[in-house]
Parts: C-alpha cells; sequence; structure tokens
C-alpha cells in the first residue's frame, strides 16, 4: 500500500490545488450568499495561503503548519463569523464545482474523499464559527486520505 500516491499528488500538486481555489473564490465573488463574507473581493494572499492549507491536508507539503501557524492560525479565521448551514452547504458545493472548473481528476475514489473533505471541514468550520462555541484550541493540520477507497491502478 506505500505505492498510494497521496491525494495531493493524484490531484497533480499545488498547480492543481492552486487552480481548484482560484476558480472557487471567482465564484465566491459572485455568489450572492458567500460575496459578502469578501467584502471588496478575495486578495490573492488569502488565496496563496488557502492553496497552501489545501495542500498540506491533502499531503502535500507541511507548509500551513510551518509558516501560517497550523490549525490555530484557521480556527482564528473562522471564530465567529457565524457561518449558516445554507452558507456551508454553498461552500461545499462551489469548491466541488471548482473541482470541475480546475479539471482535477473525476475519478469516483478522488471525488469522493475530496466531498468527505469537504462536508468534514465545512461543518468543523460551521460549528467553530458560532459566537460563544467550544472550540479545540490546538489540533494538527488534518492529513485528509484516501478512506476506503484508494484510486484504482491497474
Amino acid at each position: 500500500m506505500s505505492d498510494i500516491p497521496t491525494l495531493y499528488a493524484w490531484a497533480g500538486g499545488r498547480p492543481a490545488i492552486e487552480r481548484m481555489i482560484g476558480h472557487f473564490y471567482d465564484r465566491v465573488e459572485r455568489d450572492e450568499l458567500l460575496g459578502p463574507l469578501f467584502p471588496g473581493g478575495v486578495t490573492a494572499a488569502h488565496r496563496e495561503h488557502v492553496t497552501t492549507w489545501w495542500s498540506e491536508v491533502f499531503g502535500g507539503p507541511a507548509a500551513y503548519t510551518e509558516q501560517r501557524g497550523g490549525y490555530a492560525t484557521m480556527l482564528a479565521h473562522h471564530r465567529n463569523l457565524g457561518i449558516t448551514p445554507e452558507q456551508r452547504f454553498r461552500f461545499a458545493s462551489l469548491m466541488s464545482l471548482a473541482a470541475d472548473d480546475a479539471e482535477l481528476p473525476d475519478d469516483p475514489e478522488f471525488r469522493a474523499a475530496l466531498v468527505g473533505y469537504l462536508e468534514w471541514g465545512t461543518r468543523l468550520a460551521l460549528h467553530n464559527s458560532q459566537p460563544g462555541a467550544e472550540v479545540m484550541e490546538q489540533a494538527p493540520v488534518p492529513h485528509w486520505g484516501w478512506g476506503v477507497a484508494p484510486p484504482y491502478q491497474p
């Protein structure tokens, strides 16, 4: 099983993750539900930081942990935002569409892992964003994998 690639490698590395994040935030800026969370648009720095997060989560370099402060930094960006269930769902939906826009692999195993992380991460962000929420202050950046369905390799 050691020859199974990371989700990061399978997706196409940082360039592929960067394309997905770019397409995602392009969609967010045009979206009536999520756009208002980013008045004035989504900065290049924000896009780069989120690309670094997703790259690490999917098995790429640990740059978000090493350069940005890891989980605690991501938590701080979401605290007290008051994300609604509708916004959570829209986020996950737009990211899935952005994966299509970016031409990430469309095999069911990869997409199941991608959607699995989207569901897990957005539900955690929803909880952590509520005013007064009890949150886990310290945790490692998650390292998402294939779960029960590794990539099909003939």
